[in-house]
């Protein structure tokens, strides 16, 4: 590996900004230091004052393989991610075959290795008769379990009472949770299809996957962590009532974690207008106020981290009626800017790296320490740019947020030392490494 040194830039981390070089030798920070002597160094990047923060570790990635490749796959969405400064992913376990055995997870990780240019890991995903396999799971190598406490697809749904009890009392890794009452769900479709028939508009979105549906499901997931002791991470929180279950405070002080996405802090009911399926995801966005709640409670660390449930469909599939338009949308590129428009850089850190890495206990990831993995973004927050397809990493092709100007861009994003990507291009010739978790 190449030893790397990085000058003049604004540090960004633990909660301050400071001016700083690093110095990167065998894909680990070597030093920190106000001034560092290039002697010795391979290359030597001048950061002209831009902003250096630990890389974004994405807790809740979809990337559609195996199975699904036609929408995307490992290498196509871990070169956007790196595009986006985002430099590990846990990805989800709802591919084809589902992952909710230790076999096929192993499968993954093996096609991981050869494909992955971000450092990667995989969820196990929970069913109602796979406790053995969770509980046989390597809590060293493996981020932890994924539980939909709500609708899903195949055999991923847990609705059993006796198993999520099982999974609460006996799970020792974090659970990451999907919470919507799949009852609740069914019955404001039904009222929907009785007065639009199939004809149902998009903006109804946000009422048939409703307030009450997340709110019932997390209230029942924040009852059974609390009765068991459990740790949670209830993933893609939508609506100002749900951040009443969730305490104030650090990281460290919680066993009942809650994550934001950026599309939920960004949009909200009155896009559903103009971009239709293009915005429509499973929580759904929710209303104006809901979004301001969500941004508010990052800044008071009620909401711990930011995820972004990047999750490709085809563009054909979202051109469907409402009916067969599938959930979910590709944002992973453009997170960390996207935040940048309403928090400050210290906060984008602590959501993004630092308390993933907390939540998850990730081994020498998450922030800008002497000794860990190189794993730094390098954000030019003046030099402002549009999204298009032009600039797009994703295999679809096409990003809710096109069009959007933001006023940051990414200007490099190093992975375990590796310059990933750097004047506006991606090194897919890199691969991350597996991570591992200080349990």
């Amino acid at each position: 590996m190449q030893t790397i040194l990085i000058t003049n830039a604004k540090l960004v981390n633990e909660g301050s900004t400071q001016a700083a070089d690093v110095l990167i030798k065998n894909g680990r920070i070597e030093n920190i230091a106000p001034s560092l002597s290039a002697e010795g160094a391979d290359q030597v990047i001048d950061a002209q004052g831009k902003a250096l923060l630990p890389g974004m570790i994405d807790c809740h990635v979809h990337c559609r393989e195996p199975g699904l490749e036609q929408k995307a796959d490992l290498h196509s969405e871990t070169r956007a991610a790196v595009a986006g400064g985002v430099t590990s992913i846990m990805e989800m376990p709802n591919t084809k075959p589902a992952a909710v055995t230790n076999a096929v997870l192993e499968e993954k990780f093996a096609l991981a290795a050869t494909k992955c240019v971000a450092n990667y890991s995989f969820h196990l995903g929970a069913s109602n008769s796979n406790l053995d396999e969770l509980l046989a799971m390597d809590p060293k190598t493996v981020c932890g379990v994924k539980l939909f406490m709500g609708a899903s697809t195949g055999n991923l749904l847990v609705d059993r009472t006796e198993q999520l009890e099982n999974i609460f009392g006996q799970v020792q890794v974090p659970i990451s949770l999907h919470c919507e009452d799949t009852n609740t769900i069914r019955a404001n479709e039904k009222a929907a299809r009785e007065k639009y028939g199939e004809a149902i508009p998009f903006s109804e979105h946000w009422k048939i996957r409703s307030e009450q549906a997340c709110y019932q499901s997390t209230a029942l997931a924040v009852e059974l962590a609390t009765k068991y002791g459990s740790q949670i991470h209830v993933l893609h929180l939508t609506t100002a009532k749900e951040l009443g279950l969730f305490k104030a405070g650090t990281v460290d002080t919680k066993k009942i974690t809650a994550e934001a996405c950026p599309h939920h802090l960004w949009f909200s009911a009155e896009d559903y207008e103009t971009l239709g399926a293009l915005i429509k995801c499973n929580p759904a966005i929710k209303t104006a106020a809901d979004r301001a709640a969500l941004r508010q409670a990052l800044l008071d660390d009620v909401v711990d981290t930011v995820g972004t449930d990047h999750a490709p469909h085809l563009w054909e599939e979202k051109q469907h009626p409402y009916g067969s338009a599938p959930s979910g949308l590709p944002v992973i590129q453009s997170a960390i800017v996207s935040l940048l428009e309403y928090l400050p850089l210290e906060t984008v850190a602590e959501k993004t790296a630092h308390n993933p890495a907390r939540i998850f206990k990730t081994l020498d990831r998450g922030f800008i320490r002497e000794g860990y993995w190189a794993d730094l973004v390098l954000v030019d927050t003046e030099t402002p740019h549009t999204v298009s397809k032009e600039n797009i990493e994703y295999k679809c092709g096409w990003s809710p947020f096109e069009g959007v100007t933001f006023n940051s861009s990414i200007a490099a994003t190093l992975v375990n030392g590796q310059l990933a990507f750097s004047n506006g291009k991606v090194d897919g010739a890199i691969r991350g490494q597996r991570l591992l978790f200080d349990r």
